[in-house]
């Protein structure tokens, strides 16, 4: 999208740590200008420069078509001839690194082909009818999805309207965001010739927007890289602290994590579970967090185990074996396979210790659960194709639906109700801020996915949309509940709906979601569905109605009396006076003693 590039001889942060956590070596990329610059090959044989493309996308798809990535690489050749990046580089290669990342993330060839055209209609003369006319609907879509506007029509809002745009075209196909997410990172990794105040405002954008929404279509292997380059810009002390714990680490003799894998390999085996026990090493901004959250790190903490087995049931067969043979740490276990996460993401977490003290997490899961772990909705091919197989019985489960996710529908809802937009920018980040996300259920069956902090308003208004003013009521867990009540991951909730619709919650009540709070803000300005009550009085009498706030009427004070009260006799003067019956003896006031006879007047 950008023409901002940076010398390969310049040294990029983190190249070397890319390069050590995903163990494969970067392209050249003036070898590939130099043959993009060669011209278009014949019909017979596939350019070279997209060599690699080809080779990465095979391995996917043994049997593909590729003949039109070879027509979109001719025309994106032909189109960016004599454009140059600002490290001189020709700007074909941009194209390609961003479809070579996809096609190795397992993209069909819809997305190549837009991919490698996603910046003609840009930055060239080529029009979208001219890619409708020569690629069909789908990719011209694809390619108008990613387009950004321009600054010369919407000034200050042009980045705003972008991804408002983006959004919307990422509600009706989800590839323009795996396309746009690819394209960002191979800016973030070329982005070193750039002013320092011009990295810091692109590595802003891409942690506040870019980084969540890599998180909530499950492309980990996107996400984790694009938040190394992110606080190696934004945090280059704490990165050059991480890196030299991992350096020390690395050089360090003595391997616990590996020979904890020897040991987990050696137990499956006898158990005859066929499996594949890896190693993980933890990404640079995963190590800042752990040493943050633990203080020292063992040697165990730089990295993860990782059990590939082929169904299903052998992932609780491995979990069996390794509580039997290992001491398990209880509060490490999570059961993502049962209740997968909102990303689509399954697994199995739990962590052993070895009577040395040297504790190892373990992630488990199937190799296809492994794919889509690592590049979300990218590994579900063609998410569009007509289904194969009969639809099933949880059709209600947002997570079943991967091309319209729950918490896109509800993007896609408010962002109509913001208008301006400033006020979408700001609502955008704060509910990407948001990055934990629950599910709870409902008494059907179904489940619903809400931001952490989400109360039973929330779910109503996940449920119903705007019929949710009608909510008087929530059981929760079986109890009832205020609608207040801040929900738990695993709640089940059940909604009590009233007959009136002009009823609903209380303004006091905590909207947690920034759908929740643009339509409570529509409401508060004149909205009839919602009425608002009056605020509580702050006195409330002892018996009678409230007196609308009011504090009561002080009373008159008494007013001043020129008769002087008598003077009260001492103690030593008073008199028991008895009681009428049964001789009681009452105490009552005393009473001044009658004047003596014997008393000399003064």
């Amino acid at each position: 999208m950008s023409a901002e590039a940076t010398n390969p001889a310049t040294p990029v942060p983190l190249t070397a740590g890319v390069q050590r956590r995903r163990g494969r070596a970067r392209l050249d990329l003036r070898r590939l200008g130099r043959a993009a610059l060669m011209g278009p090959a014949t019909r017979d044989r596939l350019p070279d420069a997209i060599g690699h493309v080809v080779e990465a996308h095979r391995a996917h798809y043994p049997d593909a078509d590729l003949e039109p990535l070879r027509r979109a690489y001719v025309l994106a050749e032909s189109s960016h001839r004599g454009q140059t990046r600002k490290s001189g580089e020709p700007y074909i290669t941009h194209p390609l690194a961003v479809t070579l990342i996809l096609a190795q993330l397992g993209a069909e060839i819809t997305t190549l082909t837009a991919s490698l055209l996603h910046d003609t209609v840009e930055d060239t003369d080529v029009t979208l009818d001219q890619v409708r006319a020569e690629f069909g609907d789908d990719v011209c879509y694809l390619v108008d999805g990613v387009t950004k506007l321009e600054k010369v029509d919407y000034g200050a809002a042009a980045e705003p309207e972008t991804f408002r745009k983006m959004l919307v075209a990422t509600g009706n196909d989800v590839r323009v965001m795996s396309i746009k997410l690819a394209d960002r990172l191979h800016n973030m990794r070329t982005l070193g010739v750039m002013r320092p105040e011009k990295q810091a405002r692109i590595a802003k954008v891409t942690r506040d927007v870019l980084i969540p929404l890599a998180e909530r279509l499950g492309v980990q292997a996107l996400k984790t890289e694009l938040e190394d380059l992110v606080f190696a810009i934004l945090h280059p002390e704490e990165y050059a602290e991480v890196k030299a714990l991992i350096d020390a680490n690395a050089a360090s003799e003595g391997d616990p994590l590996g020979d904890i894998a020897g040991e987990v390999r050696g137990v499956l085996r006898e158990a005859g579970i066929a499996a594949e026990v890896l190693i993980r090493p933890r990404h640079f901004l995963s190590v800042h967090r752990v040493h943050r959250k633990r203080g020292e790190l063992r040697a165990s903490d730089y990295g993860r185990l990782l059990v590939l087995v082929n169904e299903d049931a052998d992932c609780y067969g491995v979990l069996g074996e390794l509580h039997t043979c290992f001491t398990p740490v209880v509060s490490e276990f999570k059961d993502f396979i049962a209740v997968p996460k909102f990303n689509l993401y399954q697994s199995l977490h739990t962590a052993v210790a070895r009577p040395d003290g040297q504790v190892a997490e373990v992630l488990i899961r199937t190799h296809q659960m492994h794919q889509v772990a690592e590049a979300g909705v990218v590994a579900l091919r063609n998410p569009y194709a007509p289904p194969s197989e009969e639809p099933s019985d949880r059709a209600e489960d947002e997570r079943v639906d991967p091309t319209r996710p729950g918490w896109l529908s509800r993007l896609l809802d408010w962002q109509q109700a913001a208008p301006d937009p400033d006020t979408f920018w700001s609502t955008l980040r704060e509910d990407l801020a948001q990055d934990r996300e629950i599910a709870v259920f409902r008494p059907d069956g179904g489940t619903l996915g809400l931001p952490a902090g989400a109360s039973c308003v929330d779910a109503a208004y996940a449920q119903y949309g705007e019929d949710a003013h009608a909510c008087i009521g929530a059981r929760v867990n079986g109890r009832l509940a205020t609608l207040s009540t801040v929900l738990r991951d695993g709640d089940t909730v059940q909604l009590l709906m009233g007959q009136d619709a002009t009823s609903g919650p209380s303004s006091e009540v905590r909207l947690t979601t920034p759908a929740r709070q643009l339509r409570g803000s529509r409401s508060d300005a004149g909205s009839p569905r919602i009425r608002r009550p009056r605020p509580p009085p702050r006195h409330r009498p002892a018996c009678g109605r409230p007196n609308r706030g009011r504090r009561p009427p002080r009373p008159a004070a008494r007013p001043p009396t020129s008769r002087a009260r008598p003077p009260r006799a001492p103690w030593w003067t008073a008199r028991a006076r008895p009681y009428a019956s049964r001789g009681a003896v009452h105490r009552c006031r005393p009473t001044p003693s009658p004047p003596s006879p014997y008393a000399v007047a003064s």
